[in-house]
């Protein structure tokens, strides 16, 4: 996948060295990329980093065991996640483009120096999203300090808003220049950014371990309505305690939530997806976002309390049963979030409820068998602290939850009409949801088989 999106991004970065020659008069491309794309550049560039860069402060708990610092720690972190390589990916795009626009005209030089500066800039974009993505995880309120800034300078630059554009096509004019003025000033940005999130770190770690059990309930939601439906209504009940009390349980459905919603709304709205892989791969997320960011754990949140689970033989194959029957239910609130897009005419109804099936479906087949190999405890009310459980299993079923479909659909429809393509997925969907009660007692059956095994897991990753 890193592959084909640096290769994307290499064709991206030469394509626009020639289609901006002429895009505004007097100026040269990298004037239109430096005013106009460099912005929107930077908002992806946060946007993507949701789903695949996580905080340093959830991998400082096992540090925390030996004779160092706890600043000093949080410190070697900082400089570990601004050092990282998912920082060079917009290089492949910034690369080939520079090469056949500045460097034509301002030399070797300027080419360097400018490209120091983008890299600069998109390491201030890190720090940026894990400040936001700390304050986030501690309160959804604080989504608005990042959704009001992008979205105020997303408004400008569409208004062709004079100020907004000069100042940007100034910063990318003073890397040219290699102005030392401009990257003294963009280096101090990075040190402020690092204070600020070692402070915060720093004071959310502490606070998280030296937490205390809170024994005041304030309120108490029963769900007596799944009474009516036995032992599996029981666990339902408990599955949605499960995601709707625990601090880390909500920070994933909180985030969810969120992605799902700007990318349907940036979808609607927007013709940045109206049409080729990008377009595929919006709705495939979206209507995949429980498999990739909570059914990818199954099973290990229940890791905390999983031998009370196996006091009862079928007590597993109820969950299993429940867990389907909520994320199914789930899966008609995401359906739910994308209907602007059906009323903007960007996606038909037929394609929506194709990708939906599909997911409930073939989607949701795959992640459930990680039910079987998954064997690490996940904490439930910690979000800060807590690392990340993902394992070579996780890796592979994502990148099929992901990558399958879009290079199915893509494929399909290039051969077929784009209404037979969706209507083959809409089969495949209903085909596997129809006979879910049989593959769900299949895993449930390998499951039993590795019980003792994925219990001695479950006990030693607990905390």
């Amino acid at each position: 996948m890193g592959i084909f999106w640096a290769g994307y991004l290499i064709v991206l970065g030469t394509t626009f060295a020639f289609s901006f020659k002429d895009m505004v008069p007097n100026w040269e491309p990298y004037h239109v990329m430096n005013a106009i794309v460099l912005p929107f550049i930077l908002m992806a560039d946060f946007l993507l980093r949701f789903p695949f860069q996580n905080t340093p402060t959830q991998e400082v708990k096992p540090y925390l065991l030996l004779p160092v610092k706890r600043k000093r720690l949080i410190d070697f972190l900082l400089l570990r996640s601004g050092l990282s390589l998912f920082n060079l990916l917009w290089l492949f795009l910034f690369v080939p483009f520079t090469f056949l626009t500045i460097l034509r005209i301002w030399g070797i030089t300027a080419t360097f120096t400018y490209l120091v500066g983008i890299y600069l800039l998109v390491i201030i974009n890190n720090y940026w999203y894990l400040l936001c993505r700390t304050l986030i995880n501690e309160h959804i309120c604080w989504a608005l300090l990042p959704l009001t800034v992008y979205t105020g300078t997303a408004l400008l630059i569409i208004h062709q808003n004079n100020f907004l554009s000069s100042f940007f096509m100034n910063i990318g004019d003073s890397f040219i220049e290699g102005n030392l003025f401009y990257i003294t000033g963009t280096l101090v940005i990075i040190a402020v950014l690092c204070l600020i999130n070692r402070q915060l770190m720093a004071k959310l770690i502490y606070k998280e371990i030296a937490r205390t059990n809170d024994t005041q309930t304030k309120h108490i939601s029963e769900y007596h309505f799944f009474e009516r439906y036995g032992e599996i209504g029981e666990y339902m009940r408990l599955e949605l305690k499960m995601l709707l009390r625990n601090k880390r349980c909500k920070t994933l459905l909180r985030n969810l939530i969120l992605m799902v919603l700007i990318f349907s709304l940036t979808l609607s709205f927007s013709s940045l997806y109206d049409e080729g892989i990008l377009h595929s791969m919006i709705c495939v997320y979206n209507f995949s976002a429980f498999s990739l960011l909570i059914l990818s754990q199954i099973m290990s949140f229940e890791g905390n309390y999983f031998d009370g689970l196996m006091s009862r033989r079928q007590s597993i194959l109820s969950l299993l049963k429940a867990k389907y029957y909520v994320y199914c239910i789930g899966e008609i609130f995401l359906f739910m979030l994308m209907l602007p897009a059906v009323f903007t005419g960007k996606i038909t109804l037929l394609e929506a409820f194709a990708w939906a099936f599909y997911a409930i479906g073939f989607n949701y087949f795959c992640s459930f068998q990680l039910a079987v190999y998954n064997k690490q405890t996940i904490p439930l009310n910690e979000t800060v602290t807590s690392r990340q459980a993902n394992g070579g299993i996780q890796l592979i079923i994502n990148l099929i939850i992901l990558g399958l479909p879009m290079t199915a659909y893509n494929l399909l429809k290039n051969l077929l009409d784009e209404t037979i393509t969706h209507i083959i997925f809409l089969t495949v969907g209903i085909i596997f949801t129809l006979i879910s009660p049989l593959w769900i007692r299949n895993i449930h059956h390998r499951f039993m088989r590795r019980r003792y095994e994925n219990m001695e897991g479950f006990r030693n990753s607990r905390r």
